[in-house]
C-alpha cells in the first residue's frame, strides 16, 4: 500500500505515550482507566488551582474599579457599569475570544514537541490583535453618543462615555496580554502568570484609591488604573518569557512560518471571538436592557451587581476550564485520547464541587451580600430578591466554563459559536424580553432569560463532549500540527 510522504513522517515520530504503557496494563484494562484518571486528576488540579487564582485576579481589576466607583454614588455607579458592559462587548471580550485560539494551536503544537511553534503563534496572535485596538478605540471615543442615541439616560451616558474613553490604554494591554497567558498556559507555566497577576492586582488597588479619592479624579482615576495594571502584568510576563530557562525552546520565532501562522491563527481566532462574544453579548445586552425599565438607575446597578458576582464566580470556573483545555489539547497533541477523556472527567468532578460550595455560601449571605458594592438599601434588598437565580446560575456556569474549556483545547469553536448563537439568540434573549416587558418581571425576567439560554447551552455541550471520538480527535490533532511542516523533535 502506498503511503503519502505526511503519513510516512507522522510514522517515524515517536509513539504517544499511552503506547508505552499498553504491556503493563493488558490485562488489566480497568486498573489502566482508573490509574490514568487519578494521574490526570492530580495534573488538573495542580493546575487548576494557580489557574483559578490568575483568572479571578485578572477579572477582579475591574471590578475593584467598579467597586471604587460604585462608592462615589448611584449615578457613578451606573455609568461605570454602563461603560464596563459596552467596553466588554465591543472590545475586551472581542480580544479574549481571538486570544481563544492560541488554546488549540499552542497547546497542541506544545503536546506535540514542536516548541518553536508555541512561539511563532503566540507573535503572530499579538501582530494581529494590536491592530484591532484602533477601530474599537474610535468607537469608544463616541460612546455617549452612542448610549443617548439608543435611549440611555444622558447623564448615565456622560459618564460611561468618559469612563469608555480613559479605558482606551488598557484595551491595548489586552491586547498584548491575552496572547501572553494563552502561552504560558498551553505549557502549564503557572506560576509566572500567577506572581504577576497577584502583583499587578495588589498595586492596582493603593493606585485606583490614590487616582479616585487622593488626587480627585473619580472615575477617570478608576479607569487609568486599569491600563495601569494591565501594561505591568503584561511586563513582567515579557521579561520572564525573555530570560527564563523554562521558555527557552519555545520563545523563538520562525520568520519564514510568520505569515503561515498568522493564517492559521485567523483560522481559529474568528469562531473562538463569535463563540465568546455571542455569550457575552448576551450578558452585557441585559444591562442595556435594565436601563430602559422605569426605574433605571436601580435596574441597573442590581444588574450590574449580579453580573459581576456571576462573572467573578465563571472566572474562578474558567481557571479549572483553563487547566481542562491545556491538558485535552497537550494530550490529543500527544496523540493520548484516553488522557484526554480523563482530563475532562476530572475537570468536571473539580467544577460539580466548587459549584455547590459557592452556590451554598451565596444563598446563606444573600440578605447582606449587597452591602458589598452599595450601601443603598433598595439595592441591597433587590441582590436578595434575585439570590435564589443567582444561585441557579453558579450551577449552571460551573459546566459551562470547563465544557467551553474542553471545546478550545480540542479546536471545535465554530461548534461552539453555534451553539452559543442558537441557546443564547434563539431562545434566551427572547425569553428575558418576554419576560420582562410582557409579563413585567423586570429585573428578574431578564435572568431568567440568561438562565435558560445556559442551562440550553451547557446541555448541548455535554451531549457533543459525551458523543465525540476522541481517537479521531487525535489524529486530526496531529494531522494539523505536522501538515508539511514536521520538525521530528531530537
Amino acid at each position: 500500500m502506498d503511503h503519502s510522504p505526511l503519513l510516512e513522517k507522522l510514522q517515524q515520530l515517536p509513539p504517544s505515550h499511552d503506547d508505552d504503557e499498553v504491556a503493563h496494563h493488558q490485562n488489566n484494562p480497568g486498573r489502566k482507566k482508573m490509574d490514568v484518571l487519578l494521574d490526570q486528576l492530580k495534573k488538573v488540579t495542580r493546575m487548576a488551582a494557580p489557574m483559578v487564582v490568575v483568572s479571578v485576579t485578572q477579572y477582579l481589576v475591574q471590578v475593584v474599579s467598579l467597586m471604587m466607583s460604585g462608592h462615589l454614588g448611584e449615578l457613578s455607579l451606573s455609568g461605570v457599569a454602563i461603560a464596563t458592559s459596552f467596553t466588554n462587548v465591543t472590545g475586551f471580550a472581542l480580544l479574549f475570544g481571538l486570544a481563544g485560539a492560541l488554546e488549540t494551536l499552542c497547546g497542541q503544537a506544545y503536546g506535540a514537541e514542536q516548541y518553536w511553534k508555541c512561539g511563532t503563534y503566540t507573535y503572530a496572535s499579538i501582530i494581529s490583535l494590536v491592530p484591532i485596538c484602533v477601530p474599537v478605540s474610535i468607537l469608544w471615543y463616541y460612546v455617549d453618543d452612542i448610549l443617548v442615541s439608543i435611549g440611555q439616560d444622558p447623564e448615565i451616558a456622560s459618564v460611561a462615555g468618559q469612563y469608555a474613553v480613559c479605558l482606551i490604554p488598557a484595551l491595548f494591554g489586552d491586547a498584548v496580554l491575552q496572547p501572553l497567558n494563552r502561552y504560558f498556559q498551553s505549557q502549564g507555566l503557572t506560576l509566572p502568570m500567577l506572581l504577576s497577576s497577584v502583583a499587578a492586582l495588589c498595586g492596582h488597588v493603593p493606585v485606583c484609591w490614590a487616582l479616585v479619592y487622593k488626587f480627585g479624579l473619580g472615575n477617570v482615576g478608576a479607569a487609568l488604573a486599569i491600563g495601569l495594571a494591565y501594561w505591568f502584568n503584561a511586563g513582567l510576563l515579557v521579561l520572564y518569557m525573555r530570560w527564563a530557562g523554562s521558555c527557552e525552546k519555545t520563545r523563538g520565532m520562525c520568520w519564514d512560518d510568520l505569515g503561515a501562522s498568522v493564517t492559521e491563527f485567523w483560522r481559529f481566532a474568528v469562531p473562538s471571538a463569535v463563540m465568546v462574544c455571542l455569550e457575552w453579548w448576551t450578558f452585557e445586552l441585559l444591562v442595556l436592557l435594565a436601563g430602559l425599565l422605569p426605574d433605571a438607575a436601580l435596574e441597573t446597578s442590581v444588574l450590574s451587581i449580579c453580573l459581576t458576582t456571576t462573572s467573578l464566580h465563571y472566572y474562578v470556573q474558567y481557571g479549572i476550564g483553563a487547566a481542562a483545555s491545556t491538558g485535552v489539547s497537550n494530550e490529543l497533541g500527544a496523540g493520548n485520547p484516553e488522557k484526554a477523556k480523563a482530563v475532562i472527567q476530572s475537570a468536571v468532578g473539580i467544577s460539580i464541587l466548587e459549584a455547590a460550595i459557592v452556590s451554598t455560601t451565596l444563598f446563606c449571605c444573600r440578605s447582606f451580600f449587597g452591602y458589598v458594592f452599595s450601601n443603598e438599601k433598595a439595592v441591597v434588598a433587590y441582590v436578595a430578591d434575585v439570590a435564589p437565580l443567582l444561585c441557579l446560575s453558579v450551577v449552571v456556569d460551573s459546566f459551562l466554563a470547563v465544557l467551553s474549556g474542553v471545546a478550545r483545547g480540542s479546536g471545535w469553536q465554530y461548534i461552539g459559536a453555534y451553539v452559543n448563537l442558537g441557546a443564547y439568540y434563539g431562545v434566551g434573549m427572547p425569553v428575558a424580553v418576554l419576560m420582562c416587558f410582557v409579563f413585567h418581571l423586570e429585573g428578574k425576567g431578564l435572568w431568567v432569560g440568561i438562565l435558560t439560554a445556559s442551562t440550553l447551552q451547557a446541555v448541548l455541550l455535554a451531549f457533543i463532549t459525551a458523543f465525540t471520538n476522541w481517537d479521531r480527535q487525535a489524529e486530526k490533532a496531529r494531522e494539523r500540527i505536522f501538515d508539511g511542516n514536521i520538525i521530528l523533535p531530537a
